[in-house]
C-alpha cells in the first residue's frame, strides 16, 4: 500500500510518519501531484496559520488537486479546516470539500484549546473499536460547527465537530498521531478503509 503524506510546508509530518511506521506501514512525504494522485491513501496534515498554508497549497497547485482525489484522504487539524468552505483564520477560502465554515472559539473559553478532550457521537468506520468518551489530543483556536458531515464531536464551551466524513474524505480536528492508543487505532482504521 502506498501512503503519501502531503508535504506542503505546513504540517506536523514527521510525527505522522513515525505513527504510521509504528503501525507497520511506510509513508512517503511528497508535494508531487503525480505521486499524490497514485497513492492508495493520502494524509493531508496541517499545523500553523490557515491563510499562509492555503497560499502554499495554491503555489504548488495542490489546492486544485486535493478536492479531485478519489482515494481515501485524511485531513488532520489545520488540514481538516482547510478542507472546509472557509475559515475565519486569516479570512481564508478553503477547498470546499466539507460544506461548513470554521470559526473562532469565543465562548469565554481559553484559546487555544490545548490538551486532552473526550470524543463522542462516533459514527464512522474510522472509529471502529473506539469507545465513546475516549480522550484525544487537540491544539486549536478555531473549530467547525456541527454539520451533516460530522462523525464525532467534543465539548469546549460548546459542542463542536472533531471529525468529518464525506465520500472519500475524512478529517480530524484532533491529532491522531499524538492521541496515544486511541489515535493509533483511528489511524489504523483509516489505513484499512
Amino acid at each position: 500500500m502506498k501512503i503519501v503524506i502531503v508535504n506542503y510546508g505546513a504540517g506536523n509530518i514527521q510525527s505522522i510518519k513515525f505513527a504510521i511506521q509504528r503501525l507497520g506501514y511506510e509513508a512517503v512525504l511528497s508535494d508531487d501531484p503525480e505521486e499524490i494522485k497514485n497513492a492508495d491513501k493520502v494524509i493531508f496534515p496541517g499545523v500553523g496559520e490557515a491563510s499562509s498554508a492555503m497560499k502554499k497549497l495554491k503555489n504548488s497547485g495542490l489546492d486544485m488537486l486535493i478536492p479531485k482525489l478519489k482515494q481515501p484522504v485524511l485531513g488532520i487539524c489545520l488540514g481538516m479546516q482547510l478542507m472546509c468552505n472557509y475559515t475565519e483564520e486569516g479570512d481564508t477560502k478553503g477547498l470546499g470539500i466539507f460544506d461548513v465554515n470554521v470559526v473562532r472559539f469565543n465562548h469565554g473559553v481559553k484559546v487555544p484549546q490545548i490538551g486532552w478532550n473526550q470524543i463522542e457521537g462516533l459514527d464512522s468506520p474510522l472509529f471502529e473499536g473506539v469507545t465513546q468518551n475516549e480522550y484525544i489530543y487537540l491544539v486549536h483556536s478555531f473549530y467547525a460547527p456541527i454539520t451533516k458531515d460530522t462523525i464525532a464531536t467534543s465539548t469546549y464551551g460548546l459542542q463542536y465537530t472533531t471529525a468529518l466524513h464525506k465520500d472519500n474524505f475524512y478529517g480530524t480536528q484532533f491529532h491522531p498521531e499524538k492521541s496515544s492508543l486511541t489515535g493509533e487505532r483511528i489511524l489504523r482504521n483509516f489505513l484499512e478503509i
